[in-house]
């Protein structure tokens, strides 16, 4: 009698990707390249993104600065050679503080878009597949919390606990799992219906096998598109909390506690106090949901088949 993990390799359409529904999963994958190729907006976020990840990361290493104690014979210094942004209140570099901030502002975005991803898209494809009345307790717990608003919870759960770059992922990504869930949720319900999904059933496979065999990697294209939304989204909800004082404690910094600072002397003429880290947010996320656009049209069969 053959052995149930060799019956269901047989029957697995991703398993390894290969034979001919490997070659139909890797024509698929080089239609979407192809798709996401052609999308001149997702070209121009991904270069957009290449550079302000550049500008954060390896820019302090160009560009040094003293970003840790203050200078107070060099506050709200104006742009000069010396300072291309200018200086800040309390005399720190403005470019040089860009860069930092947007360094913390980047690592919560993204680390905490893809843990929430994650643990979301795990979620949803357990509710949806399994059903029944754990589909109902898992969903109603869902619908719970996005009863509430996000930025409510964030700032409940940073007054508890001191604001630094770990728990500001975890904050985040404590409220950003919600969507992918219910997206990923409606990718398990189709799913467990195809023949494939419920042969792993018929053999005797574990649930798990079908979810982490099926369920999971078919729903990599809502993911992947989901991911750079969400970060979009945690960019946008980093810098309110920054701007609402609770984002990284001194010397730190991120990109919304610099706005908040700026706008204290809006009327003052300290313009570079404002604009840099605003320009910043708002390009930092149009990119990114360019880049996500493009990945819907990519994986998107029906827009591709047009």
């Amino acid at each position: 009698m053959t052995d149930v993990n060799e019956q269901l390799a047989e029957i697995s359409p991703l398993n390894g990707l290969h034979g001919e529904e490997g070659a139909a999963g890797g024509r698929r994958l080089l239609a979407a390249a192809r798709t996401f190729a052609h999308n001149r907006l997702g070209l121009a976020g991904v270069l957009i993104v290449l550079l302000m990840i550049g500008f954060c990361f390896i820019g302090p290493l160009i560009y040094h600065t003293n970003q840790v104690y203050t200078n107070l014979n060099q506050v709200h210094l104006a742009p000069s050679l010396a300072h291309p942004l200018g200086t800040d209140p309390l005399g720190y570099d403005e470019l040089g503080r860009l860069m930092v901030g947007g360094r913390a502002s980047l690592e919560v975005a993204l680390a905490a878009s893809v843990i929430a991803t994650g643990f979301g898209a795990l979620w949803g494809a357990i509710s949806g597949y399994i059903g029944g009345l754990a589909d109902t307790v898992m969903m109603r717990a869902v619908d719970a919390m996005l009863s509430v608003p996000p930025l409510l919870i964030v700032l409940f759960l940073a007054t508890i606990y001191r604001p630094n770059v770990p728990v500001l992922i975890i904050v985040v990504a404590l409220v950003a799992w919600l969507i992918p869930s219910r997206l990923v949720r409606g990718e398990a319900l189709r799913l467990r219906t195809l023949e494939y999904v419920q042969a792993v059933r018929v053999i005797g496979g574990s649930h798990w096998r079908a979810i982490s065999r099926h369920v999971l990697p078919n729903s990599i294209g809502t993911m992947a598109v989901n991911v750079t939304f969400q970060v979009a989204d945690a960019i946008l909800l980093v810098a309110a909390m920054g701007y609402l004082g609770l984002g990284i404690p001194a010397p730190g910094t991120d990109w919304g506690s610099m706005l908040s600072s700026g706008i204290d002397y809006i009327y003052s003429g300290y313009w570079w106090l404002i604009y840099p880290p605003g320009i910043a947010i708002v390009v930092t996320v149009v990119a990114f949901n360019f880049i996500g656009d493009a990945l819907r049209d990519a994986f998107e069969v029906r827009l591709r088949e047009r």
